[in-house]
């Protein structure tokens, strides 16, 4: 029988090493590239590259003041005959007073629909029409200020948008599916706010669903660090290679060993590992950049505060030059091919 804490260190080991490589990261596979690049062509490998990245401004650069608007009890009371008593008494209460901001924006498109029917069904001789009327027009114009607040000063939808620095794994973007549903929902309520009409009472409760289904994660962040990670490292192995291009001696009748083993590494690490990544950090910004160049556009009110951000993150500054870097890095390796005469695609 084989010694027991003997064993043990051995399935211990074993299970860390499948770990460790189940969880390889982006950013180890792209240093390993760059020193593998750096070994065949005997230099030194890149220095860690710097990425100096716009950060979420602060809450009270964000958060755009509301005025709370109130009801008088005795005319709070009168709404009862149209079902709207109800729900003002539940915002009034003490758990009411201290909603987050999803819990408030959905309290508020409540109120807007309970307002509506209550606009519809009243008599036209009620007294406390005009007040109503007033009250609709304002709160359509808070609606969509309610919104701005939830997304970046609300705790569950900031934890999104807020730098994440860590690199998505090589095979796990962890939240996409979750944030990119939620987005979509978010501009289907921004543009029936915008188009003038009511948001349903059942589409209004979805919030707290899409609330909860993203709070485990911090998708957004994490994936523009991911695409300005991959950028500055695959602009580094890009300098690396052209900066000593001349040595890399191949064409007819030459020693070709040097482009040889560096096509060994270019599809080893980068057509197996990292491309696939790549393409899928693309694919994934492009389907969610959609709805949030619409619901994050800025009002005039932050731009100043959030227009950096915006501008890199949702406008696609930084997708542009995540593409750019993509692209630089495919052009040496479809010049070197050609002039080595190697096939693209096959490895030796």
């Amino acid at each position: 029988m084989p010694n027991k804490p003997f064993f043990f260190a051995i399935v211990v080991i074993a299970l860390l090493t499948l770990t460790g490589c189940e969880f390889t990261t982006a950013e180890d596979s792209l240093e390993t590239y760059n020193e593998r690049l750096a070994n065949v062509l005997e230099v030194s490998p890149s220095e860690k590259p710097d990425t100096d990245i716009p950060q979420l401004a602060d809450i009270r650069d964000l958060l755009l003041p509301i005025e709370d608007i109130r009801i008088g009890l005795l005319d709070a009371y009168e709404l009862r005959k149209c079902g709207l008593f109800h729900l003002i008494a539940e915002r009034n209460s003490i758990l009411g007073k201290v909603q987050d901001k999803t819990h408030r924006f959905r309290y508020e498109l409540l109120f807007m629909d309970g307002l509506e029917h209550c606009l519809a069904t009243l008599p036209q001789d009620a007294e406390i029409l005009p007040e109503l009327k007033q009250l609709h027009q304002l709160k359509q114009q808070q609606l969509p200020v309610y919104l701005w607040n939830m997304l970046t000063t609300g705790e569950e939808w900031r934890k999104q948008l807020r730098i994440y620095h860590k690199p998505f794994g090589l095979a796990e973007n962890p939240g996409f599916a979750a944030n990119h549903d939620a987005m979509r929902y978010l501009l289907y309520i921004h543009n029936t706010l915008q188009d003038g009409a009511t948001v349903p009472p059942k589409q209004a409760e979805r919030l707290l669903d899409y609330q909860q289904q993203i709070y485990t994660h911090r998708y957004f962040g994490q994936l523009v660090y991911s695409l300005a990670r991959s950028r500055d490292w695959l602009n580094a192995s890009t300098h690396l290679l052209e900066s000593n291009e001349a040595n890399i001696i191949c064409g007819a009748n030459r020693n070709q060993q040097k482009a040889v083993y560096l096509s060994n590494v270019f599809h080893r690490f980068f057509v197996g590992d990292i491309q696939p990544y790549l393409a899928e950090l693309d694919s994934q910004y492009s389907q969610i950049q959609t709805p949030l160049k619409v619901i994050l556009q800025p009002p005039s009110a932050v731009s100043s505060h959030f227009n950096a951000y915006y501008q890199s993150y949702v406008a696609g500054e930084l997708h542009a030059s995540f593409r750019n870097a993509i692209l630089k890095h495919v052009e040496f390796w479809q010049r070197t091919f050609k002039r080595c005469q190697l096939k693209l695609g096959t490895q030796n």
